[in-house]
């Protein structure tokens, strides 16, 4: 019988400590990524506000607010999300000729 009753805890905490693996790798996914757009000497504005509203869907005022950013603050952040989403930003940007980056928030 103690066999039994130690098959059946140890089961348990098997299952007790991969859930707390699960949660540990859940916590560090949702840990938030960003893509930075950098200021550069080729694209003109009215180019980056176009890239903006094309590949985030944003709306000309935002868009613009985000161009300015750029080109006043010399970056800014136009999009937020998973690090693998991040990624995927980032080279879409790229692909478009824009200066990207990602970094942890």
């Amino acid at each position: 019988m103690s066999g039994t009753l130690a098959a059946g805890t140890d089961t348990g905490t098997a299952t007790d400590t991969r859930q707390d693996t699960d949660e540990a790798t859940d916590v560090r996914a949702a840990v938030p990524w960003v893509t930075l757009v950098w200021n550069d000497p080729i694209n003109l504005m009215s180019y980056v506000t176009h890239v903006l509203q094309k590949l985030f869907g944003y709306d000309r005022e935002k868009a613009t607010k985000l161009m300015l950013d750029v080109h006043q603050r010399g970056r800014a952040v136009v999009s937020s999300g998973s690090r693998e989403q991040m990624e995927h930003d980032v080279a879409r940007l790229h692909a478009y000729g824009l200066w990207a980056t990602l970094q942890k928030q």
